[in-house]
């Protein structure tokens, strides 16, 4: 999906909304006024908590400026607690107008789903929840955006959506890491694995004998129709030449005058025939399954039954093939998630600029 159809998806949401109306205009406007009023106050806050520290106090110390710090604590520091106080009520009072206009225009379902969905904004009012207020002013720029208002720079988007990628790919490495090396630690020191894997055999038992009998009959079909004639042949010379190995036969129809010989040849040739025709008559059913009647059984499916019936219990030599297959899938996973997506990306980024 190309970028155009992205946005074009994201302004349909406000498809009723004319840009051109007045009430547009003034929702644009009170909009990016909240945005940065709520910016302000946020970023006046932090700055009245670091001027009103220790870490504040020693660091005007140190350039040699007290006096403009005995200033800001003694006038306006007061000030800034009042602003505060009448910045909370501002908020209390948007709130319940916003609230009272999405009733009368029915904006929900239900009256009282208004401050279960802005429950950040709820939040927010409170002193030690002040942080939620940066919360609200990313949701209305994530609206502006998504109504096509570039609000914030296109290089500060990338940038702040590779850091949280960095920081999602540095948590999600560390747990699966965590996970891999506690189900290798499992395997290591308990049997619950056999019982594991006596049960997942178990329970697919029928998908496994489906599975391996579509194996058997996908490979083998090919390799005994491309065989077929040769495999007949062969059987036909092999029983030819038991005809001509045995002595007793032979003397036999030596026996017989004048036409012994002919008849020798003639047993020969009918036991080739036969040995041919019997095998290509065995192999049929192997070489073209499809073919088969409902009443001839289905050999590849027969032979799948036998083999998922085989116990697998104590049996040294799958246990030791199913622990090599865990531990190998186990360290490739392991490699593959060490690989740092976000150091390959910084790297052709690199590569893009030089």
């Amino acid at each position: 999906m190309t970028q155009n159809t992205q946005q074009q998806n994201k302004k349909s949401k406000y498809h009723r909304v004319n840009p051109n109306s007045w009430s547009f205009k003034l929702f644009l406007v009170y909009d990016t006024f909240m945005v940065f009023i709520i910016v302000f106050n946020l970023f006046c806050l932090c700055m009245n908590f670091f001027l009103m520290s220790n870490l504040g106090s020693w660091f005007f110390n140190s350039i040699h400026l007290p006096d403009v710090l005995s200033f800001y604590r003694e006038h306006l520091h007061p000030w800034v607690i009042t602003t505060e106080a009448w910045f909370i009520i501002f908020l209390i009072v948007e709130l319940v107008v916003r609230w009272a206009y999405a009733i009368i225009n029915k904006h929900h379902q239900r009256w009282f789903f208004f401050p279960f969905i802005h429950w950040y904004e709820i939040l927010a009012i409170i002193p030690h929840l002040r942080f939620l207020r940066l919360f609200r002013a990313g949701v209305i720029a994530y609206r502006l955006y998504e109504m096509g208002y570039q609000i914030i720079p296109s290089s500060i988007q990338k940038k702040a959506l590779f850091y949280y990628r960095v920081i999602m790919e540095e948590l999600s490495d560390r747990v699966v890491l965590t996970v891999l090396d506690g189900i290798k630690h499992e395997l290591n020191t308990s049997t619950t694995h056999k019982d594991l894997i006596s049960n997942v055999v178990q329970h697919h038992r029928d998908l496994f004998t489906q599975v391996l009998a579509e194996i058997l009959q996908e490979n083998l079909t090919k390799e005994l129709r491309a065989e077929r004639d040769l495999i007949a042949k062969n059987v036909g010379q092999i029983v030819s030449q038991a005809i001509e190995d045995t002595p007793e036969l032979t003397q036999l129809l030596r026996l017989i005058p004048i036409v012994g010989s002919r008849i020798e040849q003639q047993i020969q040739s009918i036991g080739q025939r036969l040995g041919e025709n019997i095998t290509e008559g065995l192999i049929s059913p192997l070489a073209y399954p499809n073919q088969s009647t409902q009443s001839k059984p289905n050999f590849y499916l027969d032979i799948s039954n036998r083999i998922t019936r085989i116990e697998i219990e104590n049996n040294e030599k799958l246990d030791e093939l199913v622990r090599s297959a865990v531990f190998e899938s186990l360290e490739a996973i392991r490699k593959q998630v060490k690989v740092k997506q976000w150091q390959q990306i910084m790297q052709e980024q690199d590569q893009a600029t030089e």
